[in-house]
């Protein structure tokens, strides 16, 4: 299937391909188009619009709080992965105003700026930056499992 989203994505516009490649459609075909043209992209190829103003698998609210699109992929599909739905939570606090967001979600935000500026277009950042999202599903599933436990203390590093 073809997929379409707005250019130059930074969080939840790598977040979902990563998640459609890995739990929705093992052959996706991922383009990214000014916002304007997605429209039209979507007519001409029948791509699924994600992450754009006034389609359905964008940002939404649920009992008062945002929801980003990654969340909507994953209630559309009905993915009940406990590990992913971790992962959820630190994409939607590095890509929405939320309260109290994941201490992982500033991480991810600013890595997720990062690989934007060194990439040479949206694919390459795609590229670039699964083995991230690899490496917090493995992450989010220890902690589902009760084996990974963390105690963050910001002033000084964890060796």
């Amino acid at each position: 299937m073809k997929w379409v989203t707005r250019e130059k994505a930074k969080v939840d516009r790598i977040a979902c391909p990563w998640l459609i490649k890995k739990f929705v459609d093992k052959n996706p075909e991922f383009l990214f188009v000014p916002p304007e043209n997605i429209p039209q992209v979507v007519k001409e190829t029948g791509a699924i619009p994600y992450d754009a103003k006034g389609v359905e698998l964008t940002h939404y609210k649920e009992n008062g709080q945002e929801r980003v699109s990654f969340d909507h992929i994953i209630k559309k599909y009905k993915l009940t992965d406990p590990a992913l739905l971790e992962l959820a939570k630190i994409v939607r606090g590095a890509d929405a105003k939320i309260p109290d967001p994941p201490p992982e979600s500033a991480g991810l935000e600013a890595i997720a700026h990062g690989f934007r500026n060194l990439a040479k277009d949206d694919f390459d950042n795609m590229r670039l930056q699964f083995p991230t999202y690899d490496a917090l599903y493995k992450f989010c599933q220890l902690k589902v499992e009760g084996t990974q436990k963390l105690e963050y203390n910001v002033s000084q590093p964890t060796r």
